[in-house]
């Protein structure tokens, strides 16, 4: 069944867990839940995510914690340090502590895949956040397509419409991917944008920075940066300020309290993100996960959150997370 998408208008539309949606429930006869139950509440949830060095997932683990202890849910936060042996070993750790839910944030969205399958097969609740993970029952993400899409319009925006770019790209996860499917459209829109050199990361600013060096190296002759995060994008913007430029455009995606710091420097390269709402995901996604647990269908099961740009217009009206 093609899964069901709704698009959320805003980042500041508050995300509300409706009352009730944690009450025991029937469920289907037969059908053996986390813990024995037949239907029931989550009791226990586990939040696996990609990086917890990065500020991003930081708040995520921050939000979740604020959303579950006042319902009396306990949190097990899991670090899955860019690697999927280790997020598939989390996995089966919490399959073997029967816990009652998985909010995955999953660095190989493919990958992940058979772990997936293995929690659910044990009557675990799996909800993937920020990137897809194959077989997880729901899925609530950011637009990042449209990300990169006003990532690069403001970027090309300020590079005049024509010159040349590098382009810091990622991991092989769907918001990565998606972000650079809306940065690709808009080059398709504006065929005076070259780039001239283009390398994989690891999402992190210490890879990025060390790829921007070599690009800058090979291809000194540039106008602007895309980075696929804002951690990549100020590991660029530090790889050029190294390098000696001092007028590029560099933008990233995500709206980090770093990249609200960068932009507060108005000699900063670093020019612009498409902000993002980390909190909001895993507050949806654990909403979901609970509907779930009672035998409760979906309305959706697939979210999408819009993003907008922030630069230092609009720096001020920006309550970060």
């Amino acid at each position: 069944m093609a899964a069901k998408r709704l698009k959320y208008l805003s980042l500041g539309a508050s995300v509300a867990v409706i009352a009730g949606l944690a009450a025991c429930s029937e469920g289907d006869p037969g059908q053996e839940e986390p813990g024995g139950e037949e239907g029931g509440e989550i009791q226990t949830v586990g939040l696996m995510v990609q990086d917890l060095s990065n500020p991003f997932f930081g708040a995520m683990e921050d939000a979740l914690v604020a959303a579950a202890e006042p319902q009396g849910i306990e949190v097990n936060v899991q670090d899955g340090q860019q690697d999927l042996n280790t997020q598939n070993n989390q996995i089966d750790t919490f399959i073997q502590q029967q816990v009652d839910a998985i909010l995955i944030n999953a660095v190989d969205s493919e990958g992940i895949g058979p772990a997936v399958q293995r929690a659910t097969d044990a009557g675990i609740i799996v909800v993937a956040v920020d990137v897809a993970a194959e077989g997880a029952q729901a899925t609530v993400t950011l637009d990042n397509t449209a990300a990169g899409e006003v990532a690069c319009t403001y970027l090309f925006e300020q590079m005049g419409g024509s010159g040349d770019i590098l382009v810091v790209d990622g991991t092989p996860i769907t918001s990565v991917q998606d972000r650079m499917t809306g940065c690709e459209a808009v080059m398709e829109e504006n065929p005076d944008i070259n780039v001239v050199g283009h390398q994989n990361g690891d999402n992190g600013r210490q890879e990025a920075l060390s790829l921007t060096q070599d690009m800058l190296t090979a291809n000194s002759e540039i106008d602007g940066i895309f980075a696929i995060n804002d951690p990549s994008a100020l590991g660029a913007t530090l790889a050029a300020e190294q390098a000696g430029y001092s007028d590029l455009t560099i933008v990233g995606v995500d709206g980090s309290p770093e990249a609200v710091e960068a932009l507060e420097d108005p000699d900063s390269m670093f020019s612009g993100t498409a902000k993002q709402d980390p909190g909001a995901q895993v507050e949806m996604g654990l909403e979901m996960a609970q509907q779930l647990i009672a035998g409760e269908e979906l309305e959706e099961d697939y979210v999408e959150i819009r993003t907008e740009m922030l630069t230092r217009d609009n720096l001020e009206e920006y309550e970060g997370w």
